[in-house]
């Protein structure tokens, strides 16, 4: 499998199923790649068509197929509620290298709630070296002086 970085925009939900009674949702989104997690921003009062139009970057290494995405709403007074997740194949990206935004289900308790809609795109890591970046300059942006 290839390694690179994986770059994903969060772009809306609508359909959620609203966990607060006396007033609208907070989402937010939980990303989760291999061991990597990043959380979006609370949509605050959004309810359950939120829109985030958010990006995110992950690294891709060997044996990571899927991104899953746990949607929550955000409670001031107690824990935060699990609205649903939706599991996205990183098969297709991998191979073509870019996924236009689509919309995925969010499933809970293996019932549908609502859909995701997100854009994935796939750079390899040997482009980076490509645009004239020599090998130093990629990991980390620095250059060693050279003891003489």
């Amino acid at each position: 499998m290839p390694l690179g970085t994986l770059e994903v925009l969060l772009v809306s939900a609508k359909g959620l199923e609203n966990t607060d009674f006396l007033s609208n949702m907070d989402p937010y989104a939980v990303l989760t790649c291999w061991t990597q997690e990043k959380k979006s921003s609370v949509a605050s009062g959004k309810g359950t068509n939120p829109e985030w139009n958010e990006t995110f970057l992950f690294t891709v290494s060997d044996g990571v197929v899927e991104l899953k995405i746990k949607l929550m709403d955000k409670d001031n007074l107690s824990g935060d509620d699990f609205v649903g997740e939706a599991t996205i194949p990183l098969g297709p990206v991998l191979a073509e290298g870019n996924i236009p935004p689509t919309t995925y289900n969010v499933v809970k308790n293996e019932n549908y709630c609502g859909e995701i809609k997100v854009g994935l795109v796939f750079n390899p890591h040997q482009q980076s070296r490509d645009r004239g970046f020599s090998e130093e300059e990629t990991f980390g942006g620095w250059k060693q002086s050279a003891m003489e």
